[in-house]
């Protein structure tokens, strides 16, 4: 009288298995549809990132355009301290970041990497992440942190403006093969004397001056400057254009005084 069950249990324990296994084959179809899916987006362009920012579409035509000062939008902090964006959205090329010059600080982005790998991307698909602020890209380079330059793409004699809030505590020119090719303004933070915001590569407005105070996102500090006869420019495999771009740093304010 046992043998009948017996015999009922063995395919019971096989259908078990089948349906697990039809489990793992439909767990693993959906996780490839879904890294298809991201590989395509990323390769031909998804609505990811920051709808302020436009495009790096035809950088010499929006130029004729005035745009004025910025949207309130930060790009990165560091602690406390909020940097914003520099530049009008409707002339950003792209924003990247790469190691900065010695003492540089680590920034930390606001926004998603652009160029990163297919297993993250695949998990952000999944478990999703930071939808707001600009897509930014990580850049090549050595030295310092990767996070610790942030650069901000724009057509040569874009304005630039203020990422901070506080007083300019110095002016200097860049110098590239022993000629100046536009300056460095030094920001010491209302909100964090202890550290410095460097904005290079912008030809200085006449109107700044040492001591001057000047407010995030409204006050103009100069203009980007056309870098592209004097060094290639890494952010250009970004843009549509040259890679022009504004540099921003940060430093403990101590190097002011070893300077």
């Amino acid at each position: 009288m046992s043998a009948p069950p017996r015999r009922a249990r063995v395919p019971r324990r096989r259908q078990r298995e089948l349906e697990r296994r039809r489990r793992r084959v439909a767990v693993a179809l959906v996780l490839a549809i879904i890294a298809v899916v991201v590989v395509l987006v990323s390769a031909f362009g998804g609505s990811g990132g920051s709808p302020q920012i436009a495009p790096a579409a035809n950088a010499a035509a929006r130029l004729l355009i005035p745009a004025g000062p910025p949207s309130p939008e930060i790009v990165a902090r560091i602690g406390s301290l909020h940097l914003q964006l520099p530049v009008s959205q409707e002339r950003v090329t792209a924003v990247g970041y790469q190691a900065g010059s010695d003492g540089s600080i680590a920034l930390s982005p606001v926004g998603r990497q652009a160029n990163q790998g297919l297993i993250k991307r695949v998990l952000h698909s999944i478990i999703g992440g930071s939808s707001g602020g600009p897509r930014w890209y990580q850049l090549p380079g050595s030295g310092g942190s990767p996070l610790s330059s942030l650069d901000v793409g724009g057509p040569a004699g874009t304005d630039v403006y203020s990422p901070v809030d506080g007083s300019v505590v110095g002016i200097s020119n860049l110098v590239l093969n022993g000629r100046p090719h536009g300056s460095t303004i030094e920001i010491q933070p209302s909100g964090a004397p202890s550290l410095v915001v460097t904005i290079s590569h912008v030809r200085v407005d006449p109107s700044l001056a040492v001591g001057s105070a000047v407010t995030a996102g409204g006050s103009k500090l100069g203009e980007i400057v056309d870098f592209s006869s004097v060094e290639r420019q890494v952010l250009s495999r970004y843009t549509n254009d040259t890679g022009n771009h504004v540099v921003i740093e940060v430093h403990p304010s101590a190097t002011l005084q070893i300077q």
